[in-house]
């Protein structure tokens, strides 16, 4: 396997003045035989309040199936003490994990998705790794530390996730939005967009690949492939922002017999059913994945992790190292027991079981869209990924359309309080329009007068149950007949 290509040149000014901390090297000797550590400000675990830890679990292989009633037989419970003992060397005791340390994430959580890695995306060069983090959000604002600085651009998805920009115009960098249609970023847009930049190229690409937060888009294989190889020739770093990847689903039909059959049901055919990720084309070490369990697990767990080149990744360790320091011990010590539970395979098997749950979601909520919203009105692309759906509009075709200045922002607003009105919240699309611009500014590749007047709604499946869906699809369309006078 090759190694990962010199991208340092690519780091910003307060990641290349990061120092190692010499505290942090002297804990080497921590634990070590012989050794009287005085040097560290640890409190004793015998003083920890936490005796041990219980949680009960669902049993793979999940036979049952996931998120139902499930039988006392469906469930194992898992435990973990302060000290480990005899024999036992899968979990990360209370004594570890409540202590300070451990910034890269405790080995035996991180072994684990390291290999989950192998398994799954089987990474092309040599000299990658993986470091733990407090989330996504928390990763993002990591990277944008480390590989910019005020004033200079990044690239982003015309759309993308609000607190996600949020970030990034906190910190003073500018965003430039990618022309994007119902399957994600258009590889020939961005590739006449970087041949005719003007002035210093962005260092990074920030997208949402995979059931795309908020377009519910996903790019193909083909497309990844074609945005990587423009990685390569314009010489800058994506960051695949990954949380939905696991939530890929089968394609949608109205065929509901067809549905029954059209299903992965073992390991080998799920691996093979995922889009290839960006960080599984990646011959150079110029991606860096952001992935986590909030979406397949807990959000609240707040466990995610870094896939990338160890140079790379050393210096957010740098970062991390006086920042968050290191994820919650107690979710690293409880997942890890979780996982430890299940293991590679039992891990699959809920993946595979979640697929299934979002199948069947989003086939609901499609069923409900083309049952009660006016089809000559309203246009929705069944997702094969995440959580989110849109409902499209040519806003042009709305009756006060002229009355309300031609301009589609105010027929969206108008369409959101109808929805209101009717005990439906669906998200304005416009909230997560990305702004900004290069400098110097660049200049008519954004202009598309075929969607001058096209606004869109976001949805999604995962936050009701299926009856409270159905239903609350239903109030926007009755919101949406109003508005149109259907």
């Amino acid at each position: 396997m090759t190694q990962a290509k010199d991208l340092s040149h690519l780091l910003s000014v307060e990641a290349n003045s990061r120092k190692a901390s010499p505290l942090k090297s002297a804990f080497v000797y921590y634990g070590k035989p012989g050794m009287t550590f005085l040097g560290g400000g640890l409190p004793l675990a015998d003083y920890f309040p936490i005796e041990k830890i219980q949680a009960t679990i669902p049993k793979a292989p999940f036979e049952e199936g996931i998120g139902g009633n499930i039988s006392e037989k469906g469930f194992t419970d898992i435990e973990v003490l302060k000290r480990k003992q005899e024999g036992d060397d899968s979990h990360i005791e209370l004594a570890r994990s409540l202590q300070y340390g451990y910034t890269e994430g405790h080995t035996e959580i991180m072994d684990f998705v390291k290999e989950h890695t192998k398994i799954v995306h089987k990474v092309p060069y040599e000299d990658w790794d993986v470091i733990a983090t407090a989330g996504n959000t928390e990763a993002w604002d990591s990277i944008l530390r480390t590989f910019t600085t005020r004033g200079e651009t990044i690239l982003v998805e015309d759309h993308s996730f609000s607190s996600a920009l949020e970030t990034v115009n906190a910190l003073g960098v500018n965003t430039f939005p990618i022309p994007m249609d119902a399957e994600g970023i258009l590889p020939d847009k961005l590739s006449d967009l970087l041949d005719n930049w003007v002035g210093p190229k962005p260092k990074l690409l920030y997208t949402i690949p995979t059931g795309q937060n908020p377009t519910g888009s996903s790019l193909s294989t083909e497309r990844r492939k074609k945005v990587y190889e423009l990685a390569c020739k314009h010489d800058f770093i994506i960051i695949e922002d990954e949380p939905y990847y696991f939530l890929q689903m089968e394609t949608y039909t109205t065929d509901k017999e067809a549905r029954k059959g059209k299903a992965v049901h073992n390991h080998e055919e799920f691996l093979k059913a995922m889009i290839p990720s960006f960080i599984s084309m990646d011959v150079e070490g110029r991606v860096i994945r952001l992935d986590s369990f909030s979406k397949v697990l807990a959000p609240g767990l707040r466990f995610g992790w870094f896939v990338g080149q160890k140079n790379l990744l050393e210096r957010l360790v740098r970062l991390h190292e006086v920042s968050i320091q290191n994820p919650s011990g107690l979710t690293q010590s409880i997942t890890n027991a979780l996982l430890s539970s299940w293991k590679q395979e039992g891990y699959l098997e809920w993946l595979i079981k979640i697929r299934e749950e979002y199948t069947h979601k989003r086939d609901v909520a499609i069923d409900a869209i083309n049952e009660f919203c006016p089809k000559d009105i309203v246009s929705c692309l069944p997702p094969v990924a995440g959580m989110f759906f849109t409902v499209h509009f040519d806003a042009s075709k709305h009756p006060k359309f002229k009355e309300l200045n031609e301009e589609p922002l105010n027929i969206e607003k108008s369409i959101y309080e109808q929805s209101l009105k009717q005990g439906c919240l669906m998200i304005p699309g416009s909230w997560f329009k990305a702004e900004g611009n290069s400098v110097p500014p660049q200049t008519g590749i954004l202009e598309n007068p075929e969607t001058k007047n096209m606004i869109f709604f976001r949805g999604t499946y995962a936050a009701v149950p299926l009856e409270e869906l159905a239903k609350g699809l239903e109030k926007f369309g009755k919101a949406v007949k109003i508005e149109f006078g259907v």
